[in-house]
């Protein structure tokens, strides 16, 4: 069973939000497992949007999470609320529940795990973001369901 194939009712996609590039990760609640999947480096947000509407319509997830960026003391600095602007667009142009989670040194720890595995560089620079989404998803998908939806996004009405 590859990932494409798992269960469509229990598909996730992350973001790690970023102003020049946004990583996306793939998961399944079943499973309770995310992979890497995708980086998106458009410079214009109508561009961005339609390459998040086509991994929407590809991948048909259940919910979207949106890592969400603070200070180490998890005070928010001005990328927070670039990253919740961003959060409530998805819900609003997807119509999905939006949920933000904690993304404190994600980019970092994702950088260190590419160095490990000897990838460097410009591939390791093309692969970080999605890496660290990847981090994001897995870090919420290892938390309580009922616990994850405190940071909820509006959902986008009929």
């Amino acid at each position: 069973m590859g990932v494409g194939d798992a269960s469509r009712e229990s598909t996730v996609l992350a973001f790690d939000f970023g102003t020049r590039r946004i990583g996306v990760a793939v998961g399944d609640l079943a499973t309770r497992i995310a992979h890497p999947l995708a980086t998106i480096e458009r410079e214009r947000e109508a561009e961005r949007f339609g390459a998040i509407a086509s991994l929407v319509a590809e991948w048909k997830p259940d919910r979207l999470v949106v890592g969400l960026p603070v200070h180490a003391d998890g005070t928010p600095h001005a990328t927070t609320a670039r990253a919740q602007r961003f959060g409530r667009q998805l819900a609003g142009r997807t119509g999905l529940p939006v949920e933000f989670a904690d993304e404190r040194h994600t980019t970092q720890d994702a950088a260190a795990s590419l160095s490990e595995a000897g990838l460097g560089g410009k591939r390791a620079k093309e692969v970080r973001d999605r890496v660290a989404a990847q981090l994001i998803l897995q870090s919420w998908l290892g938390e309580d369901g009922r616990r994850r939806a405190r940071h909820r996004a509006p959902r986008r009405r009929g």
